[in-house]
């Protein structure tokens, strides 16, 4: 018997994906360079409902598939990407689909697909969030790529995707090794051509590293302004996670803030060092924003964030020269109040940040002629990603309203959330500037907004400087746009220089 699918790579992602494959009933054929790890891994699982079998070589591995042949490669991204491309297309026939799981940057899957496509290979670029959990009850799939190789791809991944309620849009729980979820709309959709689907996921990436500070920066403004406990801290979060803030990344960062440190017994996030790590994707969206001159200051912030936090020796020398006011409110504090406050001020920065991304791809879909559904997009964020949220509910609804909506801060719901919010908002901006507490993201945010909805900018300033030193030219306020003009600007006399 031949298998519907293969995989190759077999780290955690890897096996955790083979084996939700396996439990929604295609057999599967795994491959890994190591051949000790693919006999390990299917010696572990041989009672894994549907048939997962090893191979031995690249060879073998072929010819185990059932044509076309499909197989999803989950290995690091870059070069080690390119050699499994390389492999299997010495060994795949005209038809065959090849699959990248990984992260990879959209511009190398737009280069690999027309290489492929010279050889009669089809491929597929997908990203895929969730985790390891994801990968193995359910993640977001956006693929991208020829839609007749998705077609073949859609029945396994529509069954291995999340599912969340057709109604609420709530994501479904409760998947266990051979009993996956029945039902619910999966969270899969063809994002668009070549290296679409790697470009949507690293702007959920981008999105991703804006939420995760985001929610730090409201940890820290309770724990430096109330001096409240982490226990105390994540108490708010649990509750935060039943309203409009309802989010994985809440949720978890309450189990975080509960932990206690199984040597200590001292909260486990006192233990951490405050210093962050990033894996490239966050660095690209904020990269690729300032490539197509659109404002995504959030996401930029965040990442800068991770930047500040790895200079850690540099920060605890200046933290000892460097004065400033000091964090703590004092005096008659209502702790309820204040942390309602950051509750709004974290709800308006959440949808200025994801107002930011959707510009990001609005802009790449003209750019590359690519044809973008965006209340699909957010419709396939709902369950199995990492920023899977009930707030994603109502941006699928924003865009179903209006396809063509130019901003989300622009949409009925969040123009009302924004009015009734943003008052508090602003006081938290105020009262973290201050007391000292550094707020990248919250305060980005906010600026972002007030230059959104502000109808004149001091760029026109900025202009004019512009053209004083470099004759760069300007439009006016009287003129039809898309005129530019210059004048002679009289320059300071300078110092003659003697001969």
């Amino acid at each position: 018997m031949q298998s519907d699918i293969g995989l190759i790579g077999l780290a955690v992602m890897g096996q955790n994906l083979a084996l939700n494959i396996a439990d929604h009933g295609f057999p599967i054929t795994v491959y890994n360079r190591t051949t000790a790890k693919t006999d390990e891994f299917v010696a572990a699982n041989r009672g894994t409902p549907g048939k997962l079998t090893g191979a031995r070589t690249m060879a073998e591995f072929a010819a185990s598939l059932r044509k076309p042949r499909k197989a999803v490669i989950l290995v690091k991204a870059g070069g080690p990407t390119d050699a499994v491309i390389d492999e299997l297309a010495a060994v795949f026939e005209p038809g065959d689909i090849i699959i990248d799981g990984g992260n990879a940057l959209w511009t190398d899957t737009i280069r690999r697909e027309k290489a492929l496509k010279a050889k009669g290979l089809r491929f597929i670029g997908s990203g895929v969030s969730g985790g390891e959990e994801g990968a193995r009850f359910g993640p977001s799939l956006m693929p991208g790529g020829d839609p007749a190789a998705w077609a073949e791809l859609k029945p396994i991944w529509e069954a291995v995707a999340a599912k969340v309620d057709a109604a609420t849009g709530a994501e479904l729980t409760g998947a266990k090794p051979g009993k996956p979820i029945k039902g619910g709309v999966p969270c899969v959709a063809h994002i668009g051509a070549d290296g679409a689907g790697h470009y949507v996921k690293m702007v959920h990436n981008g999105i991703e590293y804006g939420d995760m500070q985001m929610i730090c920066e409201a940890y820290d403004l309770m724990r430096g302004l109330l001096g409240m406990t982490p226990d105390e801290i994540g108490a708010v979060f649990e509750e935060w996670n039943q309203g409009e803030l309802n989010s994985f990344l809440i949720e978890i960062t309450a189990k975080v803030l509960r932990q206690k440190d199984p040597e200590t017994g001292a909260p486990l996030v006192d233990v951490i060092l405050d210093t962050a790590g990033q894996k490239g994707t966050g660095k690209w969206t904020s990269a690729n924003a300032l490539d197509m001159g659109v404002a995504a200051p959030t996401i930029a912030e965040a990442v800068f964030a991770r930047c500040l936090s790895a200079i850690k020796e540099e920060r605890v020398a200046a933290a000892k020269s460097l004065r400033g006011p000091k964090p703590r409110m004092t005096g008659k504090v209502e702790r309820a109040k204040v942390v309602a406050m950051i509750a709004d001020a974290l709800y308006c920065s959440k949808i200025c940040s994801y107002a930011q991304g959707f510009q990001l791809m609005r802009e790449a879909q003209k750019e590359h002629r690519w044809k973008l559904n965006f209340g699909e997009i957010a419709q396939i964020w709902r369950g199995g990603c990492i920023i899977r949220a009930r707030f994603l509910q109502k941006i699928t609804e924003a865009f179903d309203k209006k396809p063509r909506l130019a901003n989300l801060l622009l949409d009925g719901h969040f123009k009302k959330t924004m009015r009734k919010a943003q008052k508090n908002w602003r006081k938290v901006i105020g009262l973290a500037v201050k007391h000292g507490i550094p707020v990248p993201t919250l305060g980005s945010a906010l600026a972002y907004f007030d230059s959104y909805r502000t109808e004149r900018l001091p760029q026109n300033l900025l202009q004019g400087q512009r053209d004083f030193f470099g004759a760069h030219t300007y439009e006016r306020t009287d003129k039809p746009r898309g005129e530019f003009f210059h004048i002679d600007w009289p320059h300071p006399k300078r110092p003659q220089l003697k001969a």
